[in-house]
Formats: structure tokens, sequence, C-alpha cells
């Protein structure tokens, strides 16, 4: 099946506008066919972009992997919470 992809990777399309959206033809100049074909195109991306999205938000909300990857930083903010908090119960004990 051959199809007439243009830029924007959607059958039936004539190219790309400057924010990527593919420009459509003007209507009733596409067939039944060229129109189920693309249908079928954008189900499929968003498919792709449906997955794509769950992985990455699996990935942001695993707290044992985000701990890991800035354990650096985790610490770093520790000590420094933990000296202001003793700094601030010093200062409270001395006045």
């Amino acid at each position: 099946m051959e199809s007439s992809t243009g830029s924007a990777g959607v059958a039936g399309t004539t190219g790309a506008t400057s924010n990527g959206r593919p420009t459509l033809p003007p209507p009733g100049t596409r067939t039944s066919e060229e129109i189920r074909r693309d249908i079928v195109a954008q189900r499929g991306e968003l498919s792709r972009s449906v997955d794509a999205l769950r992985t990455r938000w699996v990935a942001a909300t695993d707290l044992g992997a985000q701990v890991r990857k800035h354990r650096t930083e985790l610490l770093v903010g520790a000590a420094v919470v933990g000296f202001l908090v003793g700094g601030a119960l010093a200062l409270r004990r001395r006045g």
C-alpha cells in the first residue's frame, strides 16, 4: 500500500507548518480512503505518544529511582535543613 506521506508523517498531508503541524489539503479534495488512512495514521501516532508519556510518567514517579539519581542533592539539602533547624533551636534556647 503506497501513501502520499507529507513531511509530518501523516498520509494525505501537503507539508508542515512552522509549528510542526501538518498542513491539510483544502476541504473536499481528499477521498474517503485518504481520510481513513489519515485516521489510522493519527491513531497510531496517538497510541505511540500515550505509550511514551506513560513510560515517562512511571519513570518520573518512581521514588526509589529518583532518590538514587539525586542522592547527592538530597544529602546536601538534608544537611542544610538540619543546620538551619539546629541553629533555630540554639537561638531559641539563648533567648
